[in-house]
């Protein structure tokens, strides 16, 4: 690291000495929170574990997406289109599964890679054209879409494939949720004291011991509380195991690697990432090409969970992807966002959807209070950088 960084970083973290705090992702937490207690006191049944079980299979789908739409926006862009490659890769699938009888390796092999040409194809117009992004997948969105109509015949084409059905559908048992619980918290309390050794070696300030191992105590018992919580109906389902682990590789791709942090320095400021030597073209590119292997599959997980292919699938997901990266902190300014934000963001969408179902409100006064807590969003974000630059 550059000595001259070091010391910056170093004055500014002395300023507050809980400067590392992310106080957005705390705030958001505290929102999620307050959202579920206010469904629980008005409904019984929205924090019952079958219901809890639901929601967090529901929102797997749109984490799904919002996990590679955070990185498309931190650089600048976005992606319009991942909505309708959901609902044409999961067409593909059900073709693959139902009409022509391909085993279940076949279908989502298959399925993964029309996700990363389609991803590949816009990618390339985006960067190697310089056709922007809004345009691309706007249009993107339209010819997918019509594409699912014509492959399909505009017809519902069911899945009888077991194991293909399982994707979506199957609990993982009571003794694997305790295992995944004590590595989570080995794996936390192993990080934070990692972290705090490499902070104090190069000088930096760092929270009280009492305060990480507070943090550390409360987001194991949330662990805890979930394991239990989900091994009180069926299980852990399988839908949040591929979000916890593209969670995790797509973090580490954000904050440990070259590829990330070029990422954030395109969105941060173009110019000056083109000057430093970052090759701008084949990172945009890459970012589409993970989009479209995520869309693909939450598409395989879709259409598992609903054990069909429709051609309604996935309409409106991009919008939903879009605001529970907004929601989770995400900057559509580019150059800021955390992959763990963009899943709370997408945990809070769910539970909206939800909690105001469950409470028989009409559909347009869903759609209103989600817009408005879409523009409060980006209120927020926007009132919060102009305080930074003042």
């Amino acid at each position: 690291m550059d000595m001259k960084a070091v010391v910056n970083e170093r004055q500014r973290e002395k300023k507050n000495i809980f400067g590392n705090i992310d106080i957005r992702a705390y705030t958001m937490i505290g929102a999620l929170v307050a959202i579920w207690i206010f469904f629980g006191l008005l409904n019984d049944t929205f924090l019952s574990a079958r219901n809890l079980s639901n929601l967090f299979t529901q929102m797997s789908v749109t984490a799904i997406l919002a996990i590679g739409m955070v990185l498309v926006i931190v650089a600048g862009h976005i992606d319009l289109s991942v909505g309708s490659i959901v609902g044409l890769t999961g067409g593909i699938a059900a073709i693959l599964s139902n009409w022509m009888g391909m085993p279940t390796s076949v279908v989502i092999a298959s399925t993964l890679a029309a996700g990363v040409l389609i991803g590949m194809i816009q990618g390339w117009l985006v960067a190697y054209r310089a056709i922007p992004a809004f345009i691309v997948t706007l249009g993107g969105m339209m010819i997918f879409r019509g594409a699912l109509m014509g492959i399909t015949k505009s017809t519902t084409i069911p899945i009888s494939d077991a194991n293909f059905i399982a994707l979506g559908s199957a609990y993982f048992t009571n003794s694997f949720g305790l295992i995944l619980a004590v590595v989570a918290i080995a794996a936390l309390v192993t990080s934070t004291l990692k972290k705090r050794k490499s902070r104090q070696q190069y000088g930096f300030s760092v929270a009280p011991l009492s305060l990480d191992m507070a943090k550390v105590i409360a987001i194991s018992a949330l662990i805890v509380l979930f394991v239990l919580t989900m091994n009180s109906y069926k299980g852990i389902p399988f839908p949040i195991i591929f979000v916890i682990g593209l969670a995790l590789i797509f973090s580490f791709i954000a904050n440990k690697t070259t590829f990330g942090r070029h990422v954030y320095a395109i969105g941060g400021n173009v110019e000056a990432a083109r000057l430093s030597g970052i090759h701008i073209q084949r990172h945009t590119m890459m970012l589409f090409v993970f989009t479209g292997l995520l869309s693909a599959i939450a598409a395989l997980v879709l259409t598992a969970r609903l054990s069909s292919a429709t051609i309604s699938a996935g309409q409106m997901y991009e919008l939903n992807a879009i605001a529970a990266c907004v929601i989770g902190g995400t900057s559509l300014m580019g150059g800021s966002g955390t992959i763990v934000g963009a899943i709370i963001g997408a945990m809070v969408m769910t539970s909206l959807d939800n909690g105001m179902s469950l409470l028989g409100m009409e559909t347009f006064w869903q759609y209103i209070v989600k817009g408005s807590i879409l523009v409060l969003a980006v209120w927020i974000d926007i009132a919060s950088r102009k305080k930074q630059t003042h």
